[in-house]
């Protein structure tokens, strides 16, 4: 793969690695409300899902990283189309098809439990207002398939 695709992809991947990881954990200003958090889930539970929602991420990151000297070899390419294919749908799933299609109030609600306060730069749809914190990891995963289609369409793997 070109050296720009490669640290492109590999930058991305510690972005989204990071961000899932700690997002949850580290204070970030207005662009996440951590005592919300800590009220709609118990510590357990938010453990048990920050350790499950980072694992294939990382893996995918370390093995990138692994291979960069000598080429990704198919199975990555594999593992990282999949994992970011079902987190680009777990992004669809549960932010933008209840924001821009289907009405969904359970979720709305506990959205505007979790999310209360936490800059948006986008308005309130059918009860859900995605956070700026949220659309800037949608981007990273919609940037990392589009370079993945570039990657394969170009047979860069």
């Amino acid at each position: 793969m070109n050296a720009l695709l490669i640290d492109a992809l590999i930058a991305l991947q510690c972005f989204v690695v990071v961000f899932i990881a700690l997002h949850d954990w580290i204070a970030l200003g207005p662009l996440n409300h951590l005592e919300a958090v800590r009220r709609s889930d118990p510590t357990s539970k938010l453990i048990m899902v920050t350790f499950l929602s980072t694992l294939p991420f990382a893996i995918g990151l370390a093995a990138s990283l692994v291979y960069v000297p000598k080429g990704w070899p198919e199975w990555l390419m594999w593992w990282l189309w999949v994992s970011y294919g079902l987190a680009a749908y777990g992004a669809l799933r549960a932010w933008w098809i209840p924001y821009l299609l289907v009405e969904e109030p359970a979720r709305a609600a506990r959205y505007q439990i979790r999310f209360a306060g936490t800059h948006s730069f986008l308005p309130t749809h059918n009860g859900i207002r995605p956070d700026t914190l949220h659309c800037v990891l949608h981007g990273a995963i919609l940037a990392i398939l589009l370079l993945l289609v570039i990657a394969s369409h170009h047979g860069h793997f």
